[in-house]
């Protein structure tokens, strides 16, 4: 079984940075696309970053030349570095990958989430 595990949520000051890692763990055979979601109260849940398995990224506008994603395909692993914080990037971060697993039909590509880790930004 595939699970998805996020961490490196924690309360910060303004300015501040945070480092998240999602590690993906269970049998399968490649992980495609990763990305990074984030969801305040009361907000819609927001794609923040996206980082294919080759390394190439893309962000939102609100978090472009703060946030950088990353990832170690050795590891199984991904992370977010988030630098000069601020109080509206307070939210539950979401981890989501694509993961190709194999099946008996053969090889079959299915989304996972993790189950989120807070980021709180103090002003």
């Amino acid at each position: 079984q595939v699970q998805l595990v996020e961490s490196g949520g924690d309360l910060v000051q303004a300015g501040g940075s945070l480092r998240l890692s999602c590690a993906a763990s269970g049998s399968f055979f490649n992980i495609n696309a990763m990305r990074w979601y984030r969801q305040a109260p009361e907000k819609q849940r927001e794609l923040v970053a996206t980082i294919t398995s080759e390394g190439s990224t893309n962000y939102a506008d609100s978090v472009k030349d703060r946030f950088t994603a990353s990832r170690d395909n050795g590891k199984n692993t991904m992370y977010l570095q988030m630098n000069r914080l601020k109080p509206e990037d307070s939210a539950v971060y979401y981890c989501h990958a694509e993961i190709t697993i194999v099946t008996d039909a053969g090889p079959s590509r299915r989304s996972y989430w993790g189950q989120g880790t807070q980021v709180t930004v103090s002003s």
